[in-house]
């Protein structure tokens, strides 16, 4: 996406002194490393990242403590401990950092830096989820405590796709110096030898290197300013670093916020569903309201194939008149397909005045006519999980006694369409990748 805010500014992404793990006192890197915190959801994966190290980036994202007040605090106390013991060292000088992430057949690499705030009106960075005000409060009363940015957000843009940094023709028709400039950028850094690699335990390789020469940082800003960015993950930081600039009446630290910008012209994401687990509601109870207005059918495992279906499903949905919308439930250990809508009830519970691609969502027809209307069940943490891993939805369903809700995912066009008009998806409702590591480089804001 190419076009530029007001002034002709779009993004702005500056060097910033990052703060990283020192090597020599830690077991290793990729020990110390964790999915974002939204995605570790299972105790027992939580269980498995504190001890895979005593200094675990975890510790700092997700702390355990019997309150959330107490719960900042240690990880504030913690931070600070392990800058005290030289665990966390910053940089020297302030850097863009180019990331790269290697797994299998998928390539990823982008710039990691401190990315000026906008708010959506001036379209510089674009949301396309709705926000949990519970998720965000939480966030920010962890950054208040902190005064750190421990994970970038994701960030995509659309480049020229190439990267031999001479002028071209952004996306919006503009021309001007420092086109694909970025990119440039990237590929000269990864000829150096990198500022640290390590493999996570998921097999993904991680590399990154520091971008310090002036010449090159002026070209990045120079390409980067003819862009506006979609946020692939990480709406509820993003929320969070808007509502913790507002607090502040001074310029300052606070104005910008930790991101990563990938250029999807040249490393596409993938995107994928989350799924919802619904804790408090049997598969019974669940599939005895839902055949008062959807089809139901129970297919066949295991899972990958249940799964197959379900794509199937929801293309042959889109090709035949009515909603294209389709749902896996588990939890009971089979696989029950939902399809079929009754049209009347999408009428009475998906509200007007959208348009009819948001109206048609997946998610927009689960929460509105399923979980509000047909399961009567109130988005609250305690009946409400948000989880990313199918498997690990039907083992806590399983577990539980609760329902797994499995999701087809969103296609990233209807992502970026909804998106340009201002129009936000239901939360929770699509998840980019690959994701950046937590833990490779963060940000603190008594650094600027």
């Amino acid at each position: 996406m190419s076009i530029p805010g007001p002034g002709g500014q779009g993004l702005q992404l500056t060097p910033f002194r990052g703060l990283r793990y020192v090597a020599e006192r830690v077991g290793s890197l990729a020990a110390v490393t964790s999915p974002p915190y939204d995605v570790v959801v299972r105790p027992d994966g939580l269980r498995e990242l504190e001890t895979a190290d005593p200094h675990n980036i975890v510790r700092l994202i997700l702390p355990q403590a019997d309150s959330p007040e107490a719960r900042h605090r240690q990880a504030a106390e913690t931070l600070r401990r392990w800058q005290a013991d030289g665990v966390l060292a910053p940089d020297p000088e302030p850097a863009l950092y180019v990331y790269e992430q290697r797994d299998g057949p998928t390539l990823q690499r982008g710039l990691i830096g401190a990315l000026r705030l906008s708010p959506r009106e001036e379209g510089i960075v674009l949301p396309h989820e709705e926000v949990m005000p519970h998720v965000v409060e939480d966030r920010a009363d962890l950054m208040r405590a902190t005064a750190a940015h421990l994970e970038p957000l994701l960030l995509a843009y659309r480049g020229n796709g190439n990267g031999n940094g001479t002028s071209g023709t952004s996306g919006n028709g503009a021309t001007g110096p420092g086109t694909g400039g970025a990119a440039r950028v990237i590929e000269s850094a990864i000829r150096r030898e990198p500022l640290l690699s390590t493999t996570t335990e998921d097999g993904v390789d991680h590399r990154l290197w520091r971008v310090t020469d002036p010449a090159d940082l002026v070209a990045v800003s120079a390409d980067l300013r003819h862009h506006q960015a979609l946020i692939a993950d990480g709406h509820h930081r993003w929320a969070t670093y808007l509502r913790l600039r507002e607090e502040r009446r001074e310029p300052g630290p606070w104005d910008f916020g930790l991101v990563l910008l990938v250029d999807t012209a040249r490393y596409p994401l993938r995107v994928r569903a989350i799924h919802r687990l619904l804790r408090q509601l049997s598969p019974d109870d669940a599939l005895t309201a839902a055949r008062r207005a959807f089809r139901v059918r129970t297919i066949d495992g295991p899972l990958p194939r249940a799964l197959e279906t379900l794509a199937e499903a929801t293309e042959a949905a889109r090709a035949e008149p009515g909603a294209p919308n389709a749902f896996l439930l588990a939890g009971d250990g089979r696989f029950h397909l939902l399809d079929r809508p009754d049209p009347g009830l999408l009428a009475r519970t998906v509200p007007e005045g959208r348009p009819e691609a948001w109206r048609t969502l997946d998610a927009t027809v689960l929460h509105h006519a399923l979980l509000d209307h047909l399961w009567n069940v109130p988005d609250t943490p305690e009946h409400i999980g948000y989880i990313h891993d199918s498997a690990a939805a039907v083992e806590q369903a399983e577990r539980l006694g609760g329902t797994a809700v499995l999701m087809h995912a969103v296609g990233e066009d209807i992502v970026h369409e909804l998106a340009r008009q201002g129009i936000a998806m239901p939360h929770k409702s699509t998840s980019f990748g690959p994701k950046p590591a937590t833990g490779l480089v963060l940000r603190s804001l008594t650094l600027g």
